[in-house]
């Protein structure tokens, strides 16, 4: 039996030699994992343990697919396999182990979402095409944010440059799933509030599916949604509690714009200082939006990256 320390510099276990082989098969452990042997008080890396090597220079042999042309597109057997299990998170756990996997990698974490959020709120204010632009490059954007995340919860190194792995990866996959899934959420919202809050809840771990496992996007959005319809109300409540800081300010935002465009309404003939007053603590209200947001998101990524490791990697060690 053994005990080994995570990427968030807990102690797990003990575990079998078989469990330890099947974490290092699924990429959550490596040979600088420090393993602590039953019997004995001495913390060492995985590789000084000879019933290891073996595995562990397999393990550092490429793998077969070098690049996304050569993953396979559809969904199916990964959809049937998730389907035909019980897959299933804890809020609090999520909570929990998101607050651990910032406090032991603030740094990176905290400098990979900033360097994302500047460069997608940046896009968003460019005049005429910033909206347009935004739905088109945020899926991308955060597609590879949200791999620096999972490669942390996964034990693994990852560095900030790793946020722009979408690009070079699934740019047109994870633009279409950004693209496609704000649209329809959209029409959902128009014609009937609750079609638009159940799509945008049952297709929020489309980006992280595309970035992660390389499917496209249309396959992405349906394994997304099949397997999240089974745990909505769950997933729907982790995403109220993880953003509660940004939900709350906009709450608070939107009160304060119906109180300015009231009192716009009230002063009857057309008066251009007020017009110009709303304007403005319209764009101030959308800038500190964006701030609260870039403060909020740092724990709320990893506490839904780690509902998505629970729910689409279900046999994965819960190490980080």
């Amino acid at each position: 039996m053994y005990k080994i320390i995570g990427a968030d510099q807990q102690e797990y276990g003990p575990v079998s030699a078989a469990q330890l082989r099947q974490w290092v098969a699924e990429g959550r452990v490596n040979g600088q994992t420090s393993v602590q042997a039953d019997g004995t008080t001495e913390w060492k890396p995985l590789a000084a343990f000879p019933e290891f090597a073996a595995l562990l220079t397999l393990q550092a042999v490429p793998p077969p697919y070098t690049s996304s042309a050569n993953l396979p597109s559809g969904s199916n057997a990964v959809a049937q396999q998730l389907l035909a299990g019980d897959s299933d998170f804890d809020i609090g756990d999520c909570l929990s182990r998101a607050w651990k996997l910032l406090m032991s990698n603030f740094g990176l974490l905290a400098g990979a979402t900033t360097l994302i959020w500047l460069i997608d709120s940046v896009v968003m204010f460019i005049p005429l095409i910033g909206g347009i632009a935004t739905m088109l490059l945020s899926g991308v954007l955060y597609g590879g944010l949200f791999l620096v995340y999972l490669k942390r919860i996964r034990g693994q190194p990852a560095s900030v440059g790793d946020a722009f792995s979408g690009f070079k990866t699934s740019f047109v996959q994870l633009m279409l799933t950004s693209l496609v899934t704000k649209l329809l959420s959209a029409i959902g919202f128009i014609f009937c509030v609750l079609p638009g809050i159940y799509l945008k809840v049952a297709w929020f771990f489309s980006i992280p599916l595309v970035a992660d496992k390389r499917l496209e996007f249309w396959s992405a959005m349906e394994l997304s949604r099949k397997i999240t319809t089974r745990v909505w109300f769950k997933v729907f409540l982790l995403l109220l509690i993880a953003f509660a800081p940004f939900m709350i300010f906009n709450f608070y935002a939107l009160m304060k714009a119906f109180n300015l465009a009231f009192e716009l309404f009230q002063s009857g003939s057309p008066d251009f200082q007020k017009m110009m007053d709303f304007a403005g603590a319209s764009v101030r209200l959308n800038l500190l939006g964006r701030l609260v947001l870039l403060v909020n998101l740092p724990f709320a990524l990893g506490a839904i990256l780690y509902a998505y490791e629970d729910l689409f990697n279900p046999r994965t060690a819960r190490t980080g």
